[in-house]
């Protein structure tokens, strides 16, 4: 009888050393969910689609990252990109689509100022947090959040006060920048860009004179009669707001009209962002622009010259085979945030998450960005400068960099209304 038990334990200690190791169990989700559902929308169609693919890139990489480091809370994160197509119905058709039948419990994206004004009112209904990252418009904010008080808003990007507050503060050295015009995109955007500019640089320059204003619509191909018309009024500086590949065209139109001989600065709202860069990559070369092209972007990827930014640039490339836009940093960064805050709050409630926010302070590739509870706003400090070439990069960037502060650009509550009109 001893014999055969020793034979039987022989047997079972070989059979041990035999068996591969069970691969180790993955954590379980501490918030009882399968999984963290996470709805991303942008402009993936039309003319200004790169946004919306960028948007993509950006949140499936910061996904794919947050999952392969154990997820959030031991839960791995989905998400579902949906393209808005830049209208305000769809937009909003999307995110009814996310949180009732896909089960969101996050979103975020959003490209147009059109469809964050058209959803924010719903989120409110649906009670689920977007995390808007491009949609410039201050009245998002201001209006919704600060005025209305919809919690469900929160912005992860600057907005126009970027494209027309830092403007202002840059060229109200320059005395010798008087005359300004604007060849503005012809709506909303635009018109608040071009009246807060105006606005901003009184304070500074009584003496400056706004003399020509001309609209561009969405989907404009030949700005020659908008350049021709604010040219004839001889202006010494030009705001310009139209972005993407309209950016572009209009850049190299006013190129082929002469423009950059007879004007001291052209300020291109947006400029920074790295499809317009990739697009007037040749002519920033041969230096067509005499040094008088300056721009901004809500992210660029040649600053803060941290290690952070600089390995997020390397894994985006490797990742994607091209730069990172700002919509790609914000919305990546958003990804974070919500990580952090849900990892402080240790719920998925809409109220909680909004509690976890509070006193957040987090270090993205774009710099420190602080959390505002007023307005729901995650404020930074910005940089802008002129598109120049550096051998560092395969496309322009911006150099002779300016950095502005949080507590210098942005717009500080109780808000005053800016026109949004022509």
């Amino acid at each position: 009888m001893k014999r055969r038990t020793a034979i039987l334990s022989a047997l079972v200690f070989l059979t041990l050393l035999v068996l591969p190791a069970a691969p180790p169990a993955e954590a379980q989700c501490q918030l009882g969910v399968p999984v963290i559902k996470v709805g991303v929308q942008g402009a993936a169609s039309g003319p200004h689609a790169d946004y919306g693919r960028q948007i993509d890139m950006g949140a499936t990489m910061a996904i794919e990252e947050i999952n392969a480091a154990g997820g959030i809370l031991g839960c791995k994160l989905e998400m579902k990109f949906m393209d808005d197509e830049n209208k305000a119905a769809t937009g909003v058709k999307n995110a009814r689509y996310l949180v009732a039948e896909w089960g969101a419990h996050f979103m975020v994206g959003t490209d147009s100022s059109g469809v964050a004004m058209a959803m924010g009112p719903v989120l409110a209904e649906l009670k689920r947090i977007h995390f808007f990252t491009h949609a410039a418009t201050h009245r998002l904010t201001e209006e919704l959040v600060a005025g209305k008080g919809i919690k469900e808003i929160v912005r992860v990007s600057v907005p126009v006060y970027q494209d027309a507050i830092v403007a202002a503060l840059i060229f109200k050295d320059r005395p010798e920048i008087k005359r300004w015009a604007t060849i503005g995109a012809d709506y909303e955007y635009g018109y608040v860009a071009w009246n807060m500019f105006k606005e901003t640089l009184r304070k500074y320059r009584p003496d400056a004179e706004f003399v020509a204003a001309a609209w561009a619509p969405f989907l404009t191909l030949d700005f020659s009669p908008h350049v021709s018309a604010v040219m004839a009024q001889k202006p010494d500086g030009i705001i310009s707001t139209p972005w993407a590949g309209e950016a572009v065209q209009l850049i190299r139109q006013a190129l082929i009209q002469g423009v950059f001989d007879q004007i001291q600065v052209w300020w291109q709202a947006m400029g920074g962002s790295v499809d317009v860069l990739e697009g007037i990559a040749s002519e920033v070369q041969r230096d067509r622009f005499k040094g008088k092209l300056w721009a901004t972007a809500r992210y660029i990827h040649n600053w803060p010259d941290t290690p952070e930014n600089k390995a997020f640039n390397e894994r985006f490339r490797k990742r994607w085979a091209r730069l990172p836009n700002y919509s790609a940093e914000t919305t990546y960064s958003a990804l974070f945030i919500i990580k952090a805050a849900v990892e402080k709050s240790r719920s998925l409630e809409t109220a909680k998450v909004i509690d976890g926010l509070k006193g957040m302070q987090i270090k993205n590739p774009g710099g420190l960005r602080v959390f505002r509870a007023e307005d729901q706003q995650f404020v930074y400090n910005v940089p802008a400068g002129r598109v120049v070439m550096d051998p560092k990069y395969p496309i322009p960037v911006l150099g002779d960099l300016k950095v502005f502060a949080a507590k210098d650009y942005y717009r500080h509550p109780p808000f005053t209304p800016v026109a949004a009109t022509k």
